[in-house]
């Protein structure tokens, strides 16, 4: 397979920390991007759900318009279009960032001086966060911690009420033949001990009116000798053949890094017991091409740290050599791609990275073709 990455370029302006960011091409040809942003670290009370367009393939980007800002942390947008037209936005609200402001008061000086990826934690960061903390009432907390979608009829421009879907990963929802949607993610619960709204199990939930409403229909099982708690993050597609193929970010004992798939053949209420693909890395976004060939993309946290790309030429029941969409040197933030085709065989691909001396992580594309 001949394989060329032409430009990989920053398209976010915002200077705050953007994470998580999804893709997708509109009926009319428009380019959306949507990521969590507005943030100071990889986990703290500010995020916001920002979306950006194009409207010439990604070689030019809009200024952000902020479409979620809640009083919790607003993290990891997926975005879809559907046959009908209605646009969806889906994320998670979390309160992880709590933890850090506890350690910071009980700890002292002997709390961690900085995030996981170095960036430093400073006074006035923990000031923001109490202030944050002193307006968050448990009324507030038990209404807003969840998983939620918004849903939009022009295009984008307006949005309904949130709506509790139940379920919650990055990257969206998928739509199946006929029109039914499915999101395969982390079932949602009541209470959360870690800050966020998800529980260890992934479902499968279906809505049948275009995204008002959600129902759980199905649940993923866990292999032999797998933890409850170790599969996270899964991705969706409908195969040809209308399979539908499920890629899950893997933390196991026996292969944690590497992607694993289950399936389902009656259309998200059973799956089988999920395989290794052989494919290193986490998480994954799947793509049916419009050659009915399957695309996944996904981040790879190992050096050299990057993002890459595999195709199955069969339906998903084996991938081919990874491709390399961008690499560097070096420990950093980066990951979460997800893809779109642009025309037969060329692609834009979008994730987030902390580049080489910046503090904040920015979004990323790359324009490649095959």
């Amino acid at each position: 397979m001949k394989f060329e990455v032409h430009e990989v370029k920053t398209i976010s302006i915002h200077k705050s920390y953007h994470g998580w960011p999804t893709i997708t091409r509109t009926k009319t040809g428009e380019l959306l991007v949507v990521s969590s942003a507005g943030r100071e670290h990889h986990i703290c009370p500010f995020g916001e759900v920002q979306l950006i367009r194009s409207n010439d393939n990604g070689q030019t980007w809009s200024e952000p318009e902020i479409i979620v800002n809640g009083p919790l942390d607003d993290r990891d947008a997926g975005i879809l279009q559907t046959s009908k037209g209605t646009v969806l936005v889906n994320w998670f609200t979390s309160l992880a960032w709590m933890d850090t402001l506890k350690a910071h008061e009980t700890q002292g000086s002997k709390a961690p001086m900085s995030d996981h990826l170095g960036k430093k934690f400073t006074d006035g960061f923990f000031s923001r966060c109490r202030k944050i903390r002193s307006l968050l009432s448990d009324d507030i907390i038990r209404s807003e911690l969840g998983t939620w979608i918004i849903c939009s009829s022009d295009g984008g421009h307006t949005w309904s009420d949130k709506i509790d879907c139940g379920v919650g990963s990055p990257h969206r929802p998928t739509e199946l033949a006929g029109g039914r949607l499915l999101f395969v993610g982390n079932a949602k619960v009541a209470d959360s001990s870690n800050g966020a709204p998800y529980a260890p199990m992934l479902i499968a939930s279906e809505s049948c009116d275009d995204g008002c409403s959600w129902r759980r229909i199905g649940e993923i099982p866990q292999r032999p000798g797998d933890s409850s708690g170790t599969y996270h993050e899964p991705h969706a597609v409908q195969a040809p053949d209308g399979r539908i193929i499920v890629h899950i970010r893997n933390h196991s004992e026996q292969d944690g890094g590497c992607i694993l798939q289950s399936e389902s053949s009656d259309g998200g209420q059973t799956f089988s017991i999920p395989r290794n693909t052989g494919l290193i890395g986490h998480p994954a976004h799947l793509l049916v091409m419009r050659d009915g060939r399957l695309l996944t993309t996904y981040g790879y946290r190992s050096d050299p740290y990057g993002n890459r790309a595999s195709i199955s030429e069969d339906g998903g029941r084996t991938w081919g050599e990874p491709v390399i969409l961008d690499e560097k040197n070096g420990s950093r933030d980066i990951g979460y791609p997800s893809t779109v085709e642009l025309d037969a065989d060329s692609f834009l691909s979008v994730w987030y990275e902390q580049l080489p001396g910046d503090e904040m992580s920015s979004l990323q594309a790359a324009h490649w073709t095959i």
